[in-house]
């Protein structure tokens, strides 16, 4: 595959770059876009990488272009926010799109009926981003595959178990909700980078969506342990009522690192956010990890 470009949206993100190591690994040459400037040090990490800085002119200019001799790239991977993608829809079309796969979240599903507003507000822009995917592609008669990581986490850079992480690091201790004995999956990020690279090269898969989780159930309660252990810190678990944790976030929403906590949040703790991957097991081969936080995947 030496002379065959693969198209990566979101690049510099954290399941990006796992990404980016992966299709060197395959032999893949890839072509990076990214809306912001890239640091020179990781343009250097990675020679088979070529760095595109997406700005309107470039945009305009590359559409300006379909149908003429430009560098065709036909297979995609879109690890942005999936309710970016309509901006570029004519812009992948310009370079000759055939095959993309594109990540959603399964958030679809649990934060559908959040309490918080902006969390529903986010549900609604992964159902549309969706739609606006499936319409676009059968429009021109493009193979997609969505698929939706639950909880992801690792190399430090996730805003899940890395958050909570720098919180007990901070404060020496974690508030729960009740029991929290609502049961979670947590995704390796090399695990989603390596579900997105295995369900682009199965010529199968087409025009599919794939919920794909790790390979343990665990409870909420379960995974702030191991968080704890992962530390080296005993772990000191406060279980709070329901209306000191709303005062609580109230005042962490002030600071900037915590702005997006809510009380939505510590409600699912005691729901079982449980999505079965059997059918990305059966038709391209995902075998996630338990749940196991190495020193490298925390902040």
């Amino acid at each position: 595959m030496a002379d065959q470009y693969m198209g990566v949206f979101g690049a510099t993100s954290s399941v990006g770059q796992c990404v980016l190591s992966l299709l060197k690994q395959y032999g893949w040459r890839t072509a990076a876009f990214s809306r912001h400037q890239v640091e020179a040090e990781i343009m250097q990490q990675n020679p088979t990488v070529t760095w595109c800085q997406l700005n309107h002119e470039s945009i305009i200019k590359k559409m300006g272009q379909s149908g003429s001799k430009g560098k065709k790239i036909t297979s995609w991977l879109y690890l942005a926010p999936i309710w970016t993608l309509p901006t570029y829809f004519d812009f992948l079309i310009a370079y000759g799109v055939r095959r993309i796969v594109v990540l959603s979240s399964t958030s679809l599903f649990t934060k559908d009926d959040s309490s918080d507003k902006r969390e529903k507000e986010i549900a609604q822009h992964l159902a549309e981003g969706e739609t606006n995917l499936r319409a676009w592609a059968e429009k021109y008669g493009i193979e997609w595959i969505i698929l939706r990581p639950t909880l992801i986490y690792g190399q430090g850079r996730d805003k899940n178990v890395s958050e909570i992480a720098r919180f007990i690091r901070r404060f020496k201790f974690f508030p729960l909700l009740g029991d929290a004995y609502g049961l979670r999956q947590p995704v390796h990020v090399e695990d989603v980078a390596a579900a997105c690279l295995a369900a682009f090269l199965a010529s199968k898969v087409v025009n599919r969506a794939y919920n794909i989780s790790g390979g343990e159930k665990l409870t909420y309660r379960e995974m702030i342990k191991r968080v704890f252990a992962a530390l080296d810190q005993p772990p000191y678990l406060l279980t709070i009522p329901h209306w000191i944790y709303r005062v609580a976030v109230s005042i962490l929403q002030k600071l900037p690192r915590y702005r997006h906590w809510t009380v939505a949040m510590a409600e699912r703790m005691n729901r079982d956010l449980v999505f079965e991957c059997v059918e990305a097991a059966r038709d391209f081969g995902y075998t996630p990890r338990p749940f196991m936080l190495a020193k490298e995947d925390l902040p």
